[in-house]
Protein backbone atom coordinates (compact mmCIF):
# COMPACT_ATOMS: atom_id res chain seq x y z
CA UNK A 1 0.00 0.00 0.00
CA UNK A 2 0.96 3.47 -0.96
CA UNK A 3 1.59 6.36 2.04
CA UNK A 4 -1.77 7.90 1.14
CA UNK A 5 -3.85 4.73 2.11
CA UNK A 6 -4.23 2.70 5.37
CA UNK A 7 -0.80 1.20 5.99
CA UNK A 8 -0.30 -2.20 7.05
CA UNK A 9 1.80 -3.51 10.03
CA UNK A 10 4.07 -5.70 7.49
CA UNK A 11 4.59 -2.94 5.10
CA UNK A 12 5.39 -0.67 7.78
CA UNK A 13 8.12 -3.11 8.82
CA UNK A 14 9.21 -3.73 5.08
CA UNK A 15 10.13 0.10 5.01
CA UNK A 16 11.24 0.59 8.17
CA UNK A 17 14.47 -1.93 7.48
CA UNK A 18 15.09 0.70 4.64
CA UNK A 19 16.75 2.78 7.55
CA UNK A 20 17.97 0.02 10.35
CA UNK A 21 21.45 0.17 11.03
CA UNK A 22 21.32 -2.76 13.21
CA UNK A 23 21.49 -5.29 10.48
CA UNK A 24 23.67 -8.29 11.35
CA UNK A 25 24.22 -7.15 14.88
CA UNK A 26 21.48 -9.53 16.73
CA UNK A 27 18.92 -8.98 18.93
CA UNK A 28 20.46 -6.90 21.97
CA UNK A 29 21.34 -3.72 20.20
CA UNK A 30 17.66 -3.00 18.89
CA UNK A 31 16.21 -4.38 22.20
CA UNK A 32 18.22 -2.10 24.29
CA UNK A 33 16.33 0.35 21.93
CA UNK A 34 13.16 -0.82 22.44
CA UNK A 35 13.34 -1.14 26.45
CA UNK A 36 14.91 2.90 25.96
CA UNK A 37 12.17 4.09 24.12
CA UNK A 38 9.18 2.57 26.51
CA UNK A 39 11.43 4.44 29.37
CA UNK A 40 11.17 7.60 27.35
CA UNK A 41 7.70 7.16 27.38
CA UNK A 42 7.71 6.90 30.69
CA UNK A 43 9.61 10.04 30.86
CA UNK A 44 7.48 12.18 29.06
CA UNK A 45 4.39 11.36 31.14
CA UNK A 46 6.60 12.08 34.25
CA UNK A 47 7.52 15.54 32.63
CA UNK A 48 3.99 16.31 31.94
CA UNK A 49 2.97 15.56 35.55
CA UNK A 50 6.16 17.39 37.36
CA UNK A 51 5.65 20.75 34.80
CA UNK A 52 2.23 20.55 34.09
CA UNK A 53 1.63 23.72 31.94
CA UNK A 54 4.98 24.54 31.56
CA UNK A 55 5.92 21.33 29.34
CA UNK A 56 4.33 22.42 26.15
CA UNK A 57 5.48 19.81 23.49
CA UNK A 58 4.06 16.94 25.49
CA UNK A 59 1.68 15.95 22.54
CA UNK A 60 4.25 16.01 19.36
CA UNK A 61 6.53 14.28 21.76
CA UNK A 62 4.78 11.48 23.15
CA UNK A 63 3.86 10.90 19.55
CA UNK A 64 7.22 10.60 18.40
CA UNK A 65 7.99 8.49 21.33
CA UNK A 66 5.01 5.94 20.34
CA UNK A 67 6.64 5.98 16.78
CA UNK A 68 9.98 5.18 17.86
CA UNK A 69 9.26 2.45 20.13
CA UNK A 70 6.86 0.76 17.46
CA UNK A 71 10.06 1.43 15.34
CA UNK A 72 12.19 -0.33 17.69
CA UNK A 73 9.70 -3.08 17.75
CA UNK A 74 9.23 -3.83 14.26
CA UNK A 75 12.98 -4.30 14.13
CA UNK A 76 13.24 -7.07 16.97
CA UNK A 77 10.38 -8.77 15.14
CA UNK A 78 12.17 -8.29 12.05
CA UNK A 79 15.62 -10.30 13.23
CA UNK A 80 13.13 -12.76 15.20
CA UNK A 81 11.58 -13.66 11.19
CA UNK A 82 8.50 -12.38 12.86
CA UNK A 83 5.80 -10.80 10.34
CA UNK A 84 4.34 -7.85 12.35
CA UNK A 85 0.85 -8.60 11.17
CA UNK A 86 1.43 -12.07 11.95
CA UNK A 87 1.08 -11.23 15.58
CA UNK A 88 -2.90 -10.12 14.83
CA UNK A 89 -4.01 -13.20 12.64
CA UNK A 90 -7.51 -12.68 14.26
CA UNK A 91 -7.72 -8.88 12.57
CA UNK A 92 -7.83 -10.79 9.26
CA UNK A 93 -11.33 -11.01 8.64
CA UNK A 94 -12.74 -11.58 5.57
CA UNK A 95 -8.75 -11.98 4.32
CA UNK A 96 -6.65 -14.57 3.31
CA UNK A 97 -4.06 -15.83 5.42
CA UNK A 98 -0.56 -13.96 4.50
CA UNK A 99 -2.53 -10.79 3.39
CA UNK A 100 -1.24 -7.96 5.63
CA UNK A 101 -2.88 -6.22 8.87
CA UNK A 102 -3.44 -2.39 9.42
CA UNK A 103 -3.32 -0.24 12.01
CA UNK A 104 -6.74 0.71 11.63
CA UNK A 105 -7.96 -2.47 12.30
CA UNK A 106 -6.13 -2.74 15.89
CA UNK A 107 -7.50 0.95 16.22
CA UNK A 108 -11.09 1.06 14.78
CA UNK A 109 -11.75 3.48 17.37
CA UNK A 110 -12.03 7.57 15.85
CA UNK A 111 -9.17 9.08 18.12
CA UNK A 112 -9.90 12.52 20.39
CA UNK A 113 -7.45 14.82 21.41
CA UNK A 114 -4.96 14.15 23.68
CA UNK A 115 -5.10 15.20 27.11
CA UNK A 116 -3.10 14.98 30.50
CA UNK A 117 -2.16 11.39 30.66
CA UNK A 118 -4.21 10.01 33.91
CA UNK A 119 -3.55 6.85 35.93
CA UNK A 120 -4.48 4.28 34.04
CA UNK A 121 -2.37 5.56 30.92
CA UNK A 122 0.57 5.58 33.94
CA UNK A 123 -0.24 1.55 35.09
CA UNK A 124 -0.56 0.77 31.17
CA UNK A 125 2.93 2.05 30.56
CA UNK A 126 4.74 0.27 33.59
CA UNK A 127 3.22 -2.70 32.73
CA UNK A 128 4.60 -1.94 28.99
CA UNK A 129 7.95 -1.49 30.99
CA UNK A 130 7.40 -4.31 32.27
CA UNK A 131 6.68 -6.62 29.38
CA UNK A 132 9.89 -5.03 27.68
CA UNK A 133 12.14 -6.18 30.24
CA UNK A 134 10.68 -10.00 29.94
CA UNK A 135 12.01 -9.74 26.12
CA UNK A 136 15.03 -8.25 27.63
CA UNK A 137 15.72 -10.84 30.21
CA UNK A 138 14.97 -13.70 27.70
CA UNK A 139 17.46 -12.46 25.44
CA UNK A 140 19.83 -12.27 28.03
CA UNK A 141 18.87 -15.90 28.95
CA UNK A 142 18.91 -16.83 25.33
CA UNK A 143 15.62 -18.45 25.78
CA UNK A 144 14.47 -17.07 22.59
CA UNK A 145 17.56 -18.79 20.65
CA UNK A 146 15.79 -21.48 18.72
CA UNK A 147 12.13 -20.31 19.99
CA UNK A 148 10.19 -18.18 17.55
CA UNK A 149 6.85 -19.06 19.00
CA UNK A 150 8.22 -17.47 22.57
CA UNK A 151 9.78 -14.48 21.23
CA UNK A 152 6.63 -14.13 18.83
CA UNK A 153 4.53 -14.79 21.88
CA UNK A 154 5.83 -11.82 23.80
CA UNK A 155 6.56 -9.23 20.90
CA UNK A 156 2.64 -9.99 21.00
CA UNK A 157 2.16 -8.95 24.52
CA UNK A 158 4.37 -5.65 24.06
CA UNK A 159 2.25 -4.52 20.95
CA UNK A 160 -1.41 -5.33 23.10
CA UNK A 161 -0.04 -3.06 25.43
CA UNK A 162 1.25 -0.38 23.31
CA UNK A 163 -1.92 -0.31 21.45
CA UNK A 164 -3.59 0.29 24.87
CA UNK A 165 -1.57 2.54 25.92
CA UNK A 166 -1.88 4.62 22.49
CA UNK A 167 -5.66 4.31 23.15
CA UNK A 168 -5.53 5.65 26.13
CA UNK A 169 -2.79 8.74 25.13
CA UNK A 170 -5.38 9.11 22.28
CA UNK A 171 -2.70 8.53 19.58
CA UNK A 172 -3.59 6.71 16.16
CA UNK A 173 -0.44 4.29 15.72
CA UNK A 174 -0.90 4.29 12.23
CA UNK A 175 -0.07 8.23 12.85
CA UNK A 176 2.87 7.21 14.98
CA UNK A 177 4.40 5.01 12.53
CA UNK A 178 4.57 7.11 9.72
CA UNK A 179 6.29 10.04 12.01
CA UNK A 180 8.89 7.10 12.70
CA UNK A 181 9.32 6.74 9.05
CA UNK A 182 9.72 10.05 8.22
CA UNK A 183 12.21 10.62 11.34
CA UNK A 184 14.22 7.80 10.12
CA UNK A 185 14.36 9.32 6.53
CA UNK A 186 15.50 12.46 7.55
CA UNK A 187 18.24 11.16 9.46
CA UNK A 188 19.36 8.21 7.33
CA UNK A 189 17.51 7.89 3.86
CA UNK A 190 17.84 5.72 1.56
CA UNK A 191 18.78 7.38 -0.77
CA UNK A 192 20.24 10.70 -0.62
CA UNK A 193 18.76 13.52 -3.03
CA UNK A 194 19.83 17.10 -2.28
CA UNK A 195 17.01 19.56 -2.67
CA UNK A 196 17.36 22.79 -4.98
CA UNK A 197 19.53 25.52 -3.97
CA UNK A 198 17.35 28.27 -1.99
CA UNK A 199 18.38 31.22 -3.83
CA UNK A 200 17.69 29.22 -7.59
CA UNK A 201 15.06 31.45 -8.41
CA UNK A 202 16.57 34.95 -7.82
CA UNK A 203 18.57 36.74 -10.23
CA UNK A 204 22.11 35.69 -10.66
CA UNK A 205 23.69 39.38 -8.49
CA UNK A 206 21.74 37.91 -5.76
CA UNK A 207 22.18 34.40 -5.89
CA UNK A 208 25.35 32.42 -3.40
CA UNK A 209 28.36 31.73 -5.73
CA UNK A 210 27.79 28.76 -6.97
CA UNK A 211 32.00 28.41 -6.93
CA UNK A 212 34.44 29.68 -4.60
CA UNK A 213 37.78 30.10 -3.60
CA UNK A 214 38.69 31.53 -0.27
CA UNK A 215 42.37 31.47 1.31
CA UNK A 216 42.22 31.63 4.94
CA UNK A 217 45.60 32.19 7.03
CA UNK A 218 46.64 33.57 10.48
CA UNK A 219 49.12 36.34 10.78
CA UNK A 220 50.73 37.88 14.36
CA UNK A 221 50.65 41.29 14.97
CA UNK A 222 53.46 43.24 16.48
CA UNK A 223 52.20 42.73 20.21
CA UNK A 224 51.75 39.04 19.73
CA UNK A 225 47.90 38.18 18.99
CA UNK A 226 47.03 35.86 16.61
CA UNK A 227 44.50 36.60 13.78
CA UNK A 228 42.88 35.34 10.85
CA UNK A 229 42.85 36.76 7.49
CA UNK A 230 40.50 35.81 4.47
CA UNK A 231 40.67 36.70 1.00
CA UNK A 232 38.72 36.03 -2.01
CA UNK A 233 39.67 36.72 -5.80
CA UNK A 234 42.85 39.27 -4.35
CA UNK A 235 39.79 40.63 -1.89
CA UNK A 236 40.39 41.39 1.34
CA UNK A 237 36.84 39.81 3.04
CA UNK A 238 35.04 40.15 7.05
CA UNK A 239 37.15 41.32 9.80
CA UNK A 240 40.44 40.37 10.94
CA UNK A 241 38.95 37.85 13.05
CA UNK A 242 40.37 36.30 16.50
CA UNK A 243 39.04 33.61 19.38
CA UNK A 244 37.41 36.50 21.46
CA UNK A 245 37.45 34.08 25.15
CA UNK A 246 40.06 33.59 27.71
CA UNK A 247 41.64 30.42 26.74
CA UNK A 248 42.57 30.19 22.85
CA UNK A 249 40.42 27.47 21.12
CA UNK A 250 41.28 28.70 17.51
CA UNK A 251 37.77 29.94 17.45
CA UNK A 252 39.12 32.27 14.66
CA UNK A 253 39.07 29.96 11.83
CA UNK A 254 35.24 29.25 12.40
CA UNK A 255 34.45 31.10 9.32
CA UNK A 256 34.91 27.64 7.48
CA UNK A 257 31.35 26.55 8.87
CA UNK A 258 29.51 29.63 7.62
CA UNK A 259 30.98 28.36 3.70
CA UNK A 260 30.33 24.99 4.97
CA UNK A 261 25.99 25.67 5.63
CA UNK A 262 27.06 27.80 1.83
CA UNK A 263 28.10 24.79 0.30
CA UNK A 264 26.32 22.34 1.47
CA UNK A 265 22.32 23.71 2.90
CA UNK A 266 22.91 26.22 0.38
CA UNK A 267 22.20 28.67 3.04
CA UNK A 268 24.40 31.61 4.94
CA UNK A 269 23.27 34.78 5.89
CA UNK A 270 26.86 35.28 6.89
CA UNK A 271 28.53 34.29 3.78
CA UNK A 272 25.51 36.73 1.52
CA UNK A 273 26.56 39.42 4.00
CA UNK A 274 30.37 38.93 3.31
CA UNK A 275 30.08 38.65 -0.15
CA UNK A 276 26.78 41.17 -1.00
CA UNK A 277 24.50 38.87 -1.84
CA UNK A 278 21.99 39.27 -0.26
CA UNK A 279 18.01 38.69 -1.70
CA UNK A 280 17.56 42.71 -2.01
CA UNK A 281 15.05 42.08 -5.19
CA UNK A 282 12.52 40.61 -2.73
CA UNK A 283 12.00 42.99 0.62
CA UNK A 284 10.50 40.41 2.83
CA UNK A 285 12.95 37.72 1.84
CA UNK A 286 15.60 40.43 2.36
CA UNK A 287 14.73 41.45 5.78
CA UNK A 288 13.00 38.14 7.44
CA UNK A 289 15.79 35.71 5.57
CA UNK A 290 18.99 37.89 5.01
CA UNK A 291 18.86 40.54 7.68
CA UNK A 292 20.61 40.82 11.00
CA UNK A 293 19.16 38.27 12.94
CA UNK A 294 19.81 36.02 10.38
CA UNK A 295 22.93 36.75 10.23
CA UNK A 296 22.75 36.27 14.45
CA UNK A 297 21.37 32.78 13.89
CA UNK A 298 23.57 31.35 11.94
CA UNK A 299 26.26 32.92 14.18
CA UNK A 300 24.62 31.23 17.39
CA UNK A 301 24.53 27.51 15.23
CA UNK A 302 28.28 27.81 14.61
CA UNK A 303 28.74 28.86 17.96
CA UNK A 304 27.08 26.22 19.35
CA UNK A 305 28.66 23.25 16.73
CA UNK A 306 31.77 24.51 17.87
CA UNK A 307 30.94 23.79 21.18
CA UNK A 308 29.94 20.54 21.09
CA UNK A 309 32.59 19.43 18.32
CA UNK A 310 35.40 20.43 20.59
CA UNK A 311 34.69 17.65 23.07
CA UNK A 312 34.74 15.35 20.21
CA UNK A 313 37.99 16.34 18.76
CA UNK A 314 35.93 18.20 15.72
CA UNK A 315 34.16 14.98 14.90
CA UNK A 316 37.82 13.69 13.45
CA UNK A 317 37.25 9.96 12.64
CA UNK A 318 33.47 10.70 12.06
CA UNK A 319 31.20 10.06 9.12
CA UNK A 320 28.00 10.44 7.25
CA UNK A 321 25.31 8.65 9.67
CA UNK A 322 27.73 8.70 12.95
CA UNK A 323 26.55 12.26 14.53
CA UNK A 324 24.04 12.26 17.50
CA UNK A 325 20.13 12.36 16.13
CA UNK A 326 19.52 14.90 19.12
CA UNK A 327 22.95 17.05 18.31
CA UNK A 328 21.70 18.00 14.50
CA UNK A 329 18.03 18.03 16.17
CA UNK A 330 19.13 20.68 18.43
CA UNK A 331 20.76 22.02 15.44
CA UNK A 332 18.01 22.84 13.41
CA UNK A 333 16.00 23.98 16.14
CA UNK A 334 18.09 27.28 16.31
CA UNK A 335 16.47 28.08 12.72
CA UNK A 336 12.95 27.53 12.89
CA UNK A 337 11.14 29.31 11.68
CA UNK A 338 13.51 30.23 8.39
CA UNK A 339 14.10 28.89 5.08
CA UNK A 340 16.53 26.28 5.79
CA UNK A 341 14.67 24.69 8.73
CA UNK A 342 13.33 22.24 5.46
CA UNK A 343 16.57 20.96 5.18
CA UNK A 344 17.25 17.43 6.02
CA UNK A 345 18.86 16.17 9.26
CA UNK A 346 21.34 13.72 6.69
CA UNK A 347 22.20 17.33 4.83
CA UNK A 348 23.16 19.39 8.26
CA UNK A 349 25.26 16.34 9.29
CA UNK A 350 27.21 16.50 5.57
CA UNK A 351 27.59 20.21 6.26
CA UNK A 352 28.84 20.00 9.83
CA UNK A 353 31.41 17.25 8.90
CA UNK A 354 32.41 19.10 6.09
CA UNK A 355 32.70 22.37 8.08
CA UNK A 356 34.67 20.63 10.79
CA UNK A 357 37.25 18.78 8.53
CA UNK A 358 38.27 22.32 7.06
CA UNK A 359 38.52 23.57 10.50
CA UNK A 360 41.05 20.57 11.91
CA UNK A 361 43.14 21.36 8.84
CA UNK A 362 43.44 24.89 9.54
CA UNK A 363 44.12 24.36 12.82
CA UNK A 364 47.29 22.02 12.18
CA UNK A 365 48.55 24.05 8.63
CA UNK A 366 47.19 27.49 9.94
CA UNK A 367 46.60 28.69 6.36
CA UNK A 368 44.28 26.72 3.61
CA UNK A 369 42.40 27.55 0.37
CA UNK A 370 38.99 26.62 0.85
CA UNK A 371 37.26 25.72 -2.58
CA UNK A 372 33.37 25.64 -2.22
CA UNK A 373 31.24 23.87 -4.65
CA UNK A 374 27.28 24.67 -4.32
CA UNK A 375 26.78 22.90 -7.44
CA UNK A 376 28.11 19.58 -5.88
CA UNK A 377 27.00 20.50 -2.48
CA UNK A 378 31.13 20.00 -1.71
CA UNK A 379 33.64 21.88 0.33
CA UNK A 380 37.05 20.87 0.39
CA UNK A 381 40.39 22.65 1.59
CA UNK A 382 44.23 22.68 0.47
CA UNK A 383 47.36 23.93 1.39
CA UNK A 384 48.69 27.16 0.10
CA UNK A 385 52.32 28.28 -0.45
CA UNK A 386 53.35 30.17 2.54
Amino acid sequence: MGTTGAMGLNEYQLRAVETDRFAGKGLTLPTLGLVGEIGSLLSEVKKKQRDTAAYVNYESAVLEEFGDTLWYLATVARIADVPLASLFEEARVGSQAGDDVTFSALQPQHVLKLNTPVAQFERTLLSLAAAGGTLAGGIVGRSYDSDRQSIAAQLRKIFDLLILASNEASVTLESAARISLEKAADRWPRERKYPALLDDAFPEEERLPRSLSIEIYEREAANGKRYVLQRCNDLFIGDRLTDNIMLADDYRFHDVFHYAYAAVLGWSPVTRALLRRKRKSEARIDEGQDGARAVLIEEGVATYVFGVAKDFDFFDGQKPGDLSLTFLKNVRQFVRGYEVDRSPLWLWEEAILQGNQAFRFLRMHRRGTLKVDLVKRSMTIEGVSA
